[in-house]
């Protein structure tokens, strides 16, 4: 299994084309669910795992590989449904996600396929906001081009949330009593296909004042800025910058940032890259793309601390 990702870092070169490679596993029955490649560290057949007394009860037990404890997540207990009783399919994810590594029990793990953003649909508003679904996506075969079913992607920002239970709280001495009273009627424009991620990006910064104008993906991002610019606003007058997650259905956030940095009206737009993808490689993509700041979730002194050194320079000019 682990020869399915050994040539993961030739794949970077997808991130960026608005392109991304997804995992494909089951949880149980036929339904294909997936994560997204970038997220994922190994695959390995299910090794012997020890319980864990009093731990979260979906988290099964830990596992020691090369020297590293790791906390087993039964994915399937998780996202809400029966717990995956483990057989001779079951697999480990190894993932990292938020600077912390943990490995998803699954069953049968099928193969990796290659698609664009644009493939990648939101999942039907009427389904409401409990579900642990990020978007949706049609598997096609590659023989005959013929629909074989759909794929639903994890919100594992959310999964892990609840397991980890993420703090808001801003800490003492993060926030300069000097400019406090600047923040109150700024507005920051966040961009995450994830409603948990959007949540705690919103009350860390509305604890200061600033307001959160939301988008779902970079598409909807995109034309909310443009709409602005047609109708003659100033993108600087309207926002003190864009926080945007890096992998979100319709366009990516690579993507988003090169649309703003090639349209002259909001070139010079402040662009924070904010994600739970590999924080190496992330912070080679805000070089390639022109993102100003590259910021791992979640981290809400850290963010405090972008925001602010923003707000700074914006009150100089």
């Amino acid at each position: 299994m682990t020869n399915l990702l050994e040539n993961i870092d030739k794949r970077t070169n997808l991130v960026g084309e608005n392109r991304l490679e997804l995992l494909l596993f089951h949880l149980s029955g036929r339904q294909l669910f997936a994560l997204n490649v970038f997220k994922v560290k190994e695959v390995v057949k299910l090794p012997r795992f020890n319980k864990l007394p009093n731990s979260h009860p979906h988290i099964d037990g830990v596992v020691a590989i090369r020297g590293e404890s790791i906390p087993v997540i039964n994915l399937k207990a998780a996202i809400g449904l029966q717990p995956l009783v483990p057989d001779s399919e079951s697999n480990l994810i190894i993932t990292e996600y938020n600077r912390t590594i943990q490995g998803f029990l699954v069953g049968k793990v099928e193969h990796i396929v290659n698609m664009t953003w644009g493939e990648i649909m939101e999942p039907p508003s009427t389904v409401g906001r409990h579900h642990y679904l990020t978007a949706i996506t049609k598997l096609k075969e590659e023989t005959r081009g013929e629909l074989t079913g759909l794929i639903e992607i994890i919100d594992v920002e959310k999964v892990l949330a609840e397991i980890l239970d993420y703090k808001v709280d801003i800490s003492e001495g993060i926030v300069d009593p000097n400019i406090l009273s600047e923040f109150a009627g700024q507005r920051i424009l966040h961009v995450d296909d994830s409603y948990t991620a959007r949540k705690q990006v919103a009350n860390t910064l509305e604890q200061l004042g600033v307001e959160i104008v939301p988008a779902k993906n970079g598409l909807e991002a995109l034309n909310l800025l443009k709409g602005w610019l047609d109708q003659g606003k100033k993108i600087q007058d309207e926002l003190l910058m864009v926080i945007t997650d890096a992998e979100m259905p319709m366009m990516d956030g690579y993507k988003l940032t090169s649309e703003i940095r090639n349209d002259p009206r909001m070139s010079d737009m402040f662009v924070v890259l904010n994600t739970s993808l590999s924080g190496d490689f992330n912070k080679a993509m805000v070089e390639k793309v022109g993102c100003n700041e590259f910021l791992s979730k979640f981290q809400p002194d850290r963010l405090v601390e972008v925001v602010q050194s923003r707000l700074k320079e914006k009150i100089e000019l």
